[in-house]
């Protein structure tokens, strides 16, 4: 295993945003306050340990407060703003985050670990949506309908913000996963209250600031910080009109349980287990590179990584070797240095969860051929450290192939046959991402269209645009995001019958 370590103040300073002695505290109705208990919570460097910032905890009244806020606001100088002046505050929003783009992606780097290349590298796609989402502001639009009536009736339809959004967002991308939330949402109409990942929150509270300073009316946006209760209130508050949350599929059960009261709206992108299947045709050099980037980027904290790795039979043990090659060679530490390909887990927590998978794969028999155990020695001392991990032997049974571990860890298994291989790849309560690689054209849209799941990525894997849709299928959750018709997420569609005669 190869690594580097370096000061993590060099060769990027820390933002000013960043400060322990600071508290970044809660934005309600344009206001930046503190909470209504006065509580703040400490957040850490996960490759140090090192505390960086003091938030604000929130709390259910801290929840009222913002949804009151963000309900004036609809209701008020929000509602009567034209699509063309959502769209051009958020096209000064995007202007904004392209401006302050390293400094967002050096906040996120420090607080949640990413390579800094990573982060860095994240500013086509997090711009864009803003743009992309801006544009669909002017393209919200009814129907007119001929209907089959007798008489002279006339029916079209409006369509209509649903109202205030809560969005909930987690740690291992928040900004562009917040943003995935909150520009369709504004570009709507709606109003926002944001819970961030209480991991890692300050990306999106810097965030907040250029917000305001885009020039968006006090209480459309809002950012409540704290723990699960924070979410849980907005999950069940009774004006708060839709949930739109990334996370685990056990807390969008929760929150599909809180959402009865009033029957909010929900959109949710729950957990993956994603098949990655490899065919003997497929150009194994760049099948071998993408099977490991398809986990290994971001430490493998990805809903989408492609952690079940099924290889054809005859290039089985060659092209495992390669894959934990490539991951054996990868460097892993300091997530400012920009020769850093990963950096540490988020949390302590998450590296007990981890390395309990590691430990569970042994002991149901799969061979660790490269990595499987927590990283030791000086570098890693102070970090959630793991390397990136490959298992062979492993059954279809074993709880790492069954289970999301949200970790850099590749289940290689064996197959023979095509239908078999769908059986297998389908065999799984998630549906969120799955890969091919095979140089059989026929033989790829055979799988893309019998694999159940949301995205299916033929000869590359995740690549993700705008445009294009992305969602789940089966316990991976429901709703789209991206693509033309993730607007209607946020919209209601209003029926008019008018007798003219």
């Amino acid at each position: 295993m190869e690594t580097r370590v370096t000061d993590q103040s060099a060769p990027f300073a820390s933002p000013q945003f960043i400060n322990p002695d600071t508290p970044r505290l809660l934005l309600i109705d344009g206001q930046w306050r503190p909470s209504a208990s006065g509580k703040t919570f400490s957040t850490s460097d996960p490759s140090t340990g090192r505390i960086v910032a003091s938030i604000a905890e929130g709390s259910e009244r801290d929840v009222d407060m913002a949804v009151a806020a963000a309900r004036r606001a609809f209701e008020g100088a929000w509602r009567k703003f034209k699509p063309f002046e959502r769209q051009r505050l958020l096209l000064r929003l995007a202007d904004l985050v392209d401006e302050h783009f390293e400094e967002l992606a050096t906040i996120e780097t420090i607080d949640m670990g990413a390579p800094i290349t990573r982060t860095r590298g994240g500013r086509q796609r997090v711009v864009g949506l803003i743009r992309f989402y801006a544009g669909l502001a002017t393209a919200i639009h009814g129907e007119t309908i001929e209907n089959s009536i007798a008489g002279e009736v006339f029916s079209y339809t409006l369509k209509e913000p649903v109202g205030v959004v809560g969005a909930i967002v987690p740690w291992n991308s928040p900004i562009g996963l917040g943003i995935w939330k909150i520009a369709p949402a504004l570009a709507t109409g709606c109003t926002v209250v944001l819970k961030p990942a209480e991991q890692a929150s300050l990306s999106l509270l810097r965030l907040g600031e250029l917000i305001c300073e885009a020039g968006f009316p006090d209480g459309v946006f809002n950012v409540v910080t704290g723990f699960g209760n924070v979410g849980a209130a907005l999950s069940a508050h009774p004006d708060v009109n839709k949930i739109t949350f990334t996370g685990s599929t056990e807390t969008g059960q929760a929150i599909i349980r809180a959402s009865a009261g009033n029957v909010k709206r929900l959109s949710l992108e729950l957990g993956g287990k994603s098949p990655d299947i490899v065919f003997a045709d497929a150009d194994i050099e760049a099948a071998a590179l993408g099977a490991a980037n398809a986990v290994f980027v971001n430490s493998g904290q990805m809903c989408i990584a492609g952690s079940r790795l099924y290889v054809e039979h005859g290039i089985y043990d060659e092209f495992v070797a390669r894959v934990a090659e490539y991951g054996a060679n990868m460097r892993v530490g300091a997530p400012l240095d920009p020769d850093t390909q990963m950096g540490p887990l988020v949390s302590g927590e998450q590296l007990d969860r981890v390395t309990g998978y590691m430990a569970a794969g042994v002991r149901e028999g799969a061979r660790a051929v490269t990595g499987g155990a927590r990283l030791h020695g000086a570098a890693w001392s102070q970090g959630f450290f793991v390397p990136p991990t490959v298992f062979a032997g492993v059954k279809d049974s074993m709880s790492i192939a069954r289970e999301e571990i949200f970790g850099p860890v590749i289940s290689a298994m064996p197959f023979t046959d095509i239908d078999d291989v769908i059986h297998r790849a389908n065999d799984t309560a998630f549906g969120l991402g799955s890969g091919v690689w095979t140089r059989d054209v026929g033989k790829a849209h055979r799988v893309s269209a019998a694999i159940q799941s949301g995205t299916v990525w033929v000869n590359c894997y995740l690549p993700l645009d705008p445009a294009v849709p992305f969602g789940g299928y089966k316990m991976s959750g429901y709703g789209r995001e991206s693509g033309i018709h993730h607007v209607d997420e946020f919209l209601n569609v209003k029926s008019v019958f008018l007798k003219t005669a």
